[in-house]
């Protein structure tokens, strides 16, 4: 057992566990060899508008040293430009974005992900999957469309259980071309050396609104755990994950759970205070504290219904993805692992589908601990939670809490072909082995992970 968990010095990801093709079409011999008779089409190859001039440029330098928080306190840890968070990156929807990163002096090297932003694979910023990690003194181009407004964010994904955590993050604001709200205003959450923040600054940060005014704040938790967040005065749930709520109402007495890497739009009316765990943004006159409530908000059940843009109740593809932890190997390291469908990493599926398919997965978690599930280059939507059926708004999501216990139900449209990580995003987690792929038929990848290729996504 020891000596088979032991990984080669490389190894492509088409190489690592099984394929899972949900009740479709499965591949003909092994998965580098061509998926079902179809010609190979590389993650390198999968861009956007290569031809088309940029419509907003940015440009991030990533160093290592010592990040310095409003507050005057100094952490160990890494930067982009200087600062972390990084510099806010803002568009509006429809923008060509293009990004040009360079790496100072990152020894490790480092990656971009663009978490939440249904990028083409080639842009998704995973070290040994979608691109090789940019090291020290090299630089990289990332450039993509930004055709749904919302909030997002980046981060490495090399070595990212490290880098994110040490502050190598940044927000990433799509507009809506007809925004509604007096004042937009920022909450990225984030935990340096064991103290929460709020925007790089401890405490309670305020924001000059004038009484009366309707706000946008945007939580985007970039932390490893769930953050509780909750209002002094009434709000609406705007959009959950860059996707907007339907037909949201006022919600009064109850808190938002924001998962690991989820983001929450809310919209209340100042003055107002907006309690995010032990930090707060003020808006306006401090009401001040209001003790967190018991109740959380169930987004199954908030807001309007809608029709889908496919129907759910007659997918191609079913999968089972089912959290679990046993003792095993590691990559040669004795331990008590997470577990897929009863299996140790590398031995876990590969989700494969086709392009056009409709796809429902369930989810289940009897791990004794919570995952925030972390799907790249998708939105889903949630339709079911240990069997009983959504009631409210379409509840899109990228990132999404699964309790102990607990089994819900997603599905998606498979309309972005490539090879993407599929993944707890309590990033501790996942470098134990909570990760899996989603595959379509006919991609391939020329980039290795392994000790020897420099790449380590996680």
């Amino acid at each position: 057992m020891w000596w088979d968990s032991r990984m080669p010095g490389t190894y492509s990801v088409m190489d690592m566990g099984y394929v899972d093709a949900g009740g479709g079409p499965e591949p003909m011999g092994s998965m580098a060899a061509g998926h079902a008779g179809h010609e190979m089409t590389s993650v390198a190859d999968l861009v956007a508008d290569p031809g088309r001039e940029p419509d907003v440029v940015v440009e991030l330098t990533a160093t290592q040293g010592q990040v310095t928080l409003a507050s005057g306190r100094k952490v160990d840890g890494f930067m982009f430009n200087g600062t972390s968070p990084g510099p806010t990156i803002e568009a509006t929807e429809g923008d060509l974005l293009e990004v040009r990163v360079h790496n100072d002096d990152v020894g490790e090297g480092i990656s971009v992900h663009w978490h939440g932003v249904d990028v083409p694979n080639a842009e998704d910023g995973v070290a040994g999957v979608t691109q090789d990690a940019i090291r020290a003194g090299e630089d990289h181009t990332y450039r993509f469309v930004v055709d749904d407004p919302g909030t997002y964010w980046y981060h490495s994904h090399q070595v990212s259980h490290t880098q994110v955590l040490r502050g190598l993050f940044g927000a990433l604001v799509v507009h809506h071309r007809d925004a509604t709200q007096d004042a937009d205003v920022l909450a990225v959450t984030h935990t340096y050396g064991g103290t929460r923040t709020l925007n790089g600054e401890e405490g309670v940060v305020t924001e000059d609104v004038a009484a009366g005014a309707v706000v946008r704040v945007r939580i985007v938790n970039t932390d490893n755990g769930a953050a509780q967040a909750w209002t002094s005065g009434p709000f609406q749930v705007l959009a959950v994950d860059g996707r907007d709520v339907n037909g949201p109402t006022d919600v009064e007495g109850q808190r938002v759970s924001v998962p690991a890497g989820g983001r929450y739009d809310l919209e209340v009316t100042a003055p107002a205070r907006v309690q995010i765990g032990s930090t707060a943004l003020v808006l306006g006159e401090d009401p001040g504290e209001v003790p967190q409530p018991r109740e959380k908000l169930d987004m199954l059940a908030y807001g309007e219904p809608a029709a889908l843009p496919f129907d759910p109740t007659d997918p191609d593809r079913t999968f089972r993805y089912s959290i679990g932890r046993r003792p095993g190997f590691l990559d040669g390291k004795p331990g008590f692992w997470w577990s897929i469908n009863g299996h140790l990493w590398p031995d876990v599926p590969m989700y494969l589908v086709e392009e056009g398919d409709v796809v429902v997965m369930e989810i289940e978690n009897h791990s004794g601990e919570v995952h925030p599930m972390h799907l790249h280059g998708h939105h889903a939507v949630v339709i079911a939670r240990d069997g009983k059926a959504a009631t409210g708004s379409p509840w899109w999501v990228d990132s999404l809490d699964v309790d102990n216990d607990e089994t819900l139900t997603i599905a998606f449209l498979a309309d972005n072909p490539g090879i993407w990580m599929d993944h707890c995003h309590n990033l501790k987690h996942a470098v134990q082995g909570l990760v899996a792929h989603l595959m379509y038929s006919g991609v391939d990848t020329p980039y290795r992970l392994g000790d020897d290729s420099g790449n380590e996504p996680e």
